[in-house]
């Protein structure tokens, strides 16, 4: 029964039931990346643009859309990358999911969480001392 309730009230969990509905009815299956997200394109906008949207596989998380279905959905292109004649950049890295929290997310020197030791700072730098 859970499983009911979380469809109808949290949208961070997947698609709800009026999502489900909406693809059901005005949804053309475009294409899946590797996650498991399923993107799809449906009527024309009032601006004369196709709807597109993704059914996420797991949690609601935009970073686990890759870059070539991040330009589909977002109109910078009109070629999903399922299609033969996609072609990425040659620049563009593979894709990871968003690490914040992990013991793989960023941390920066000077961060608190920093632990690779202790970043000192330079020589040359004073620190402001507020006027007494």
């Amino acid at each position: 029964m859970s499983g009911f309730f979380k469809q109808i009230f949290t949208w961070w969990n997947g698609n709800t039931i009026n999502t489900r509905f909406f693809t059901w009815r005005h949804g053309k299956r475009i294409g899946e990346d590797q996650f498991g997200n399923i993107y799809y394109e449906g009527s024309r906008h009032k601006d004369g643009y196709l709807r597109r949207w993704v059914i996420y596989k797991d949690y609601s998380e935009a970073s686990s859309i890759p870059p070539g279905w991040h330009g589909w959905i977002h109109h910078r292109c009109d070629i999903p990358p399922t299609e033969e004649n996609y072609q990425s950049y040659s620049w563009e890295k593979s894709h990871i999911l968003n690490m914040t929290g992990t013991s793989e997310a960023y941390r920066p020197k000077g961060s608190i969480a920093y632990n690779h030791g202790y970043f000192y700072a330079r020589e040359d730098y004073d620190a402001w001392l507020p006027e007494e």
